[in-house]
């Protein structure tokens, strides 16, 4: 073998037995961009698979978006299945043995945009019209022809379409005519069976094809496969996807790709899920070399040598047009390493190189330096260790002379100091996948100052990775790699850091000062963060992806909720949901409605402080409009009389009153003493001194006065303009305080008839002057209701009969007292 030709171990190494990688519907992937176009909140999304359901589940929320009825019985779909569902977008009816469709079910559903009743019993391709359609799954269905119904005119939306059945044997010429003004741009086209039969032309009415992912076996029939290859051409379609071309030990005779080299458009060609043997690489390697293909990719074949020799390939005199080469999945039963005659040095425009899941464990010497274009090599999913990548028996002048991204995620690869030195050799590398490896921090790190993305993803290294890291680093992808904190010292490291992602770490607050002016996106989903304050220091940010963390819905999530600009949320709203408290457990935080009064302290003192000083001066009116200040006087004067009475109890115990009350009044007021208080008093079973009709006849007006005064328990002053006009009345009150100071504090009783100003009484009443500043008394009010008020507390002043009775008296008369000033108010 010379020394331009290299041994595949020099490629693959040693290689793994792996199986093969099946899918169900072969447009998942579109699949998945429907339901992302389709479901704004997991309210909307209604999951009832796995149900032994044998009907549309009844009473379904009308805001229901997304639906899946799969894994059921459900034989029929009908018209009323989906009554009031006017915003289901994505439908999902799979393994349900469903054999029939009304023609009038989807008349409920205008918003329908994503339909997959794949794996069912269908007999023939149903009628469906729904001009919002973008993406429809019909695959391994049980209809006998391709033959697509007329009504599918009416797609004027529709973008992918997947047929597929293992009972259609054929495609027919005009079986896509409804099809050939839509502009459909991926058609995915088969069920994994042989054909019978492919009318050439079939496909040509399809203009509008970007993308032809043809499902079917072609072993014997080179001629059909040329016609199918002939009809793509005529599409103009750029992208070619052939699933399972030859099956398991199939006898590859014939130029299938012979056509390719009449096809420019036609710049990706995949080979997929198919037997391969080195007989037909030498043949289709010929028919590559002088294509217009771009990318050319193998995904999950099976390898088998069937010359002697393996495959052999000389180096055609022609410029190859091939820049990027995948081989994603190789199989090979073989007990030794297939051998492989051709020159790399071929492929001098190669700009991309992919060798994943190949079981490769050594990376060849001759590959380090003789891809002089390549920019990009992905090595992942394979057996790589340190020393296996850098072989330390390669001494190449170059190592890799133009590549910017290495991808050696999902291998053995251990040292990150061992690496970070050997990365020094590579002078243009900018990016470095070292994702769901075994890395370990053992030593510090020389990284090249030219590499600016690094990914450690899957990596257990903790919080103390930053220190392993280079300043020069603009991205970094750190998820799931056991960081439970961040903070601004680990962040202040990185100046030129762009983008950052911490996903699925235990992360629980993103500190507030935390600050990155160059910051660009941060993905900080999947941690354990209950809420997200104000980042005033993430002032370039772009894109935040922070869902499914554990959401506090309270006032801590006021600024994230109310005022953080939602378009910068990847993932909002479907990933964002309340987890406390239990009330609110589940609920989309899109949907959790918070105000800034309720959250913001300020705001509420500002509010709550006038609102109170209006409530307090409204209270205050009503207070004074209602007499409030005059039932709160007796009310004061009620608990000074219940106060002292056990006081005065023992002082009066020896002591007998000829009468309850002396009343000292102007005789200009007889008029409202004899007709109110003394009718009132007496009437009640109190004994009153009055002077025009007790005092003694022939005695002095002095001696009747202090008389009087001394055999009474109380002395009753009535006051008003005349009372302090009355000289008789100066003595009656000089006696009745002299009285008071030396026996009976509290025998002085003020009645106050109408308004007297305390400044206004003459110099000689200077004593009623200071006793009704330091006194209660007692005004005659002119309300009906008041003066019931003033008769109990005048009364429970005056009752002495004995200790018990006078004590009770008075509760009693505060009670209804207290009643009545209720009522008032």
């Amino acid at each position: 073998m010379s020394t331009q030709s290299t041994n595949v171990a020099f490629l693959i190494g040693t290689i793994a037995i792996l199986s093969l990688i099946k899918t169900d519907c072969v447009a998942v992937k579109e699949y998945e961009k429907g339901f992302i176009l389709c479901v704004t909140s997991r309210r909307g999304m209604q999951d009832h698979s796995y149900q032994n359901l044998t009907n549309v589940p009844s009473n379904l929320p009308d805001d229901t978006q997304y639906l899946d009825i799969s894994h059921n019985s459900i034989r029929r779909l009908s018209g009323a299945s989906f009554s009031g569902l006017s915003q289901l977008c994505c439908l999902k009816v799979t393994h349900c043995g469903l054999q029939e469709i009304s023609p009038s079910v989807f008349s409920h559903t205008p918003a329908l945009k994503v339909l997959n009743i794949s794996f069912n019993d269908l007999p023939i391709v149903p009628d469906i019209s729904l001009k919002q359609l973008k993406i429809l799954d019909l695959a391994y269905n049980l209809y006998k022809s391709y033959r697509i119904p007329a009504s599918f005119q009416n797609l004027a939306n529709l973008d992918v379409l997947s047929l597929g059945s293992p009972t259609a044997l054929s495609v027919n010429y005009n079986d896509f005519d409804p099809l050939s003004n839509i502009s459909l741009s991926h058609l995915v086209l088969g069920a994994g069976i042989r054909w019978q039969k492919y009318d050439s032309g079939a496909l040509a009415k399809l203009k509008s094809l970007k993308t032809i992912s043809v499902f079917a076996s072609f072993c014997g029939e080179a001629s059909m496969f040329q016609n199918l290859l002939a009809d793509v051409n005529v599409t103009g379609a750029k992208s070619l996807r052939i699933i399972t071309l030859f099956p398991d030990n199939c006898n590859v005779t014939g130029n299938f790709f012979d056509s390719m080299k009449t096809m420019p458009l036609l710049k990706n060609l995949t080979i997929e899920n198919t037997w391969i043997n080195s007989s037909f690489m030498e043949v289709f390697m010929k028919n590559v070399w002088f294509s217009h293909l771009y990318d050319l990719s193998f995904v999950n074949i099976t390898y088998n040598e069937d010359t002697p020799d393996g495959f052999q390939f000389r180096t055609i005199n022609h410029s190859v047009n091939l820049c990027s080469i995948t081989f994603n999945g190789v199989k090979h039963y073989q007990y030794k390493y297939p051998q492989i005659n051709m020159s790399l040095e071929a492929f001098s425009n190669l700009t991309y190189l992919k060798f994943s899941g190949t079981g490769m464990n050594i990376l060849p010497c001759n590959l380090l330096s003789v891809l002089p274009s390549l920019e990009t090599l992905d090595l992942s999913d394979n057996l790589l260790k340190d020393t296996g990548f850098w072989w330390f028996y390669c001494s190449p002048t170059s190592v890799f002379p133009k590549l910017r991204r290495l991808y050696l995620s999902k291998n053995r690869f251990n040292s990150l100091s061992f690496i970070s030195e050997k990365t020094n050799q590579m002078k243009t590398l900018e990016s470095l996948d070292l994702s769901f490896n075994s890395i370990s921090l053992d030593r510090d790190c020389s990284w090249p100052a030219q590499l600016i993305e690094l990914s450690l993803a899957n990596n257990i290294l903790g919080n103390n990775v930053f220190n392993y890291l280079s300043v020069n680093f603009e991205k970094i992808d750190l998820s799931k790699t056991g960081i439970t904190a961040i903070t601004q010292k680990d962040l202040s490291r990185f100046p030129k850091l762009t983008h950052l992602q911490l996903s699925s770490n235990s992360i629980q607050v993103i500190p507030a000062d935390v600050s990155a002016p160059s910051l660009l996106n941060l993905y900080v989903d999947q941690n354990a963060i209950t809420t997200i304050s104000k980042l005033a220091g993430l002032s370039k940010l772009k894109t935040l992806k922070a869902g499914n963390n554990p959401f506090v819905c309270s006032c801590d999530s006021y600024w994230f909720v109310s005022v953080l600009n939602k378009s910068l949320l990847a993932d909002w709203p479907l990933d964002y949901t309340c987890s406390t408290p239990p009330s609110f457990a589940g609920v989309s935080l899109s949907e959790y409605k918070t105000s800034e009064l309720s959250c913001e302290m300020w705001l509420q003192a500002a509010v709550a402080v006038p609102i109170f000083i209006i409530i307090s001066a409204a209270i205050g009116l009503v207070f004074y409009k209602c007499d409030g200040v005059w039932y709160t006087k007796m009310l004061w004067v009620w608990i000074r009389v219940k106060r002292r009475g056990k006081k005065n109890s023992n002082m009066l115990k020896n002591v007998s009153f000829q009468y309850h009350a002396f009343i000292s009044y102007s005789h200009q007021d007889s008029g409202w003493v004899d007709s109110r208080l003394v009718r009132s008093l007496e009437g009640s079973g109190f004994s009153l001194c009055v002077h025009e009709r007790d005092f003694v006849p022939g005695d002095w007006v002095i001696d009747n006065i202090i008389n009087c005064v001394e055999s009474s328990y109380k002395t009753l002053f009535i006051l008003s303009k005349h009372f302090v006009q009355s000289e008789w009345c100066n003595y009656e009150l000089f006696f009745a305080q002299h009285r008071a100071i030396n026996i009976q504090q509290d025998s002085l009783v003020f009645i106050l008839l109408e308004p007297i100003p305390t400044d206004s009484l003459p110099k000689k009443f200077l004593r009623l002057r200071s006793l009704l500043r330091q006194q209660t008394y007692l005004e005659w009010p002119n309300t009906e209701r008041k003066q019931q008020v003033f008769w109990a507390s005048l009364k429970s002043t005056l009752r002495v009969a004995d200790k018990s009775m006078v004590l009770k008296d008075v509760a009693l008369a505060i009670a209804d007292t207290a009643t009545l000033v209720t009522d008032q108010i």
